[in-house]
């Protein structure tokens, strides 16, 4: 295959709608009595600048390489010890998760976040050697990004919020900061990265195998989608779930999206 690398790419494709997908706001219902998160967080802090880009450098393969940044972030605070799965690893998600081919030239179909999500529920993410093994998440909920303290939360509990946006022009490899500005005309892509800390300002995000910051005012105006991602590696270390939920529970919402 011809690889066509520069900075980056993109890939996420226009979300989708699940009704059968728990919503945070719902889960309240189910466990009254939620503490405020903290003021700040950053689960980056004493991590690693270099994050790999994982082929979003020429694939688009965004929502893959989110998960595995997810995965950077939970197992270096759950075991003191960082995980970066190879990039092949990456690239077998993506023909797995979202139809990619690597005989096809071409940065490939893209994703969307719930098929993705729901992959790695059911199949697992491949890890380890020639990704033989498999890693499933145990749960996902939906979080409203125009609710700040829903965020910050699904942060402080999760590690991450995955989530995903159509793409402004103000949003690049070389801008760190990404804000909302309603003058910047909106490109045809899409893209997922995960948000790994919060300060009053915004949020900690991973992409292209670096840090951004993401102000609040760009994910209430311009995120679309953004999810809750229960970790087994995470849970056993920090005994913190989406909105508090016992396994149990969160279990008990994820049935209608098992499949087999």
């Amino acid at each position: 295959m011809s690889k066509v690398i520069r900075n980056h790419e993109f890939g996420r494709l226009a979300r989708r709608f699940n009704p059968r997908v728990p919503h945070r706001s719902a889960l309240r219902f189910v466990r009254a009595g939620l503490s405020l998160p903290p003021e700040s967080v950053d689960y980056t802090s004493s991590m690693p600048d270099d994050f790999s880009v994982m082929y979003n450098d020429f694939l688009g393969d965004c929502t893959c390489a989110a998960y595995f940044h997810a995965r950077q972030i939970w197992t270096f605070n759950a075991w003191g010890a960082e995980d970066t799965e190879p990039d092949s690893n990456v690239e077998l998600m993506y023909e797995e998760a979202c139809g990619y081919n690597p005989d096809v030239p071409g940065p490939g179909p893209g994703g969307d976040e719930q098929s993705v999500l729901q992959y790695l529920l059911n199949t697992g993410a491949p890890v380890g050697a020639n990704g033989k093994q498999r890693d499933k998440i145990l749960a996902y909920v939906e979080v409203d990004p125009k609710n700040i303290s829903d965020m910050k939360n699904t942060i402080y509990e999760c590690g991450v919020a995955y989530i995903g946006f159509p793409v402004p022009e103000n949003v690049s490899y070389d801008n760190p900061v990404w804000d909302y500005d309603p003058q910047a005309p909106m490109t045809d892509d899409g893209h997922a990265v995960i948000l790994a800390g919060y300060d009053e300002s915004g949020a900690v995000a991973i992409s292209w195998g670096k840090r951004y910051k993401l102000t609040w005012a760009f994910i209430c105006n311009i995120v679309d989608e953004a999810y809750a991602i229960a970790d087994r590696a995470w849970i056993e270390a920090t005994g913190t779930t989406p909105a508090g939920l016992s396994l149990a529970q969160l279990e008990e919402q994820m049935q209608a999206l098992r499949s087999g």
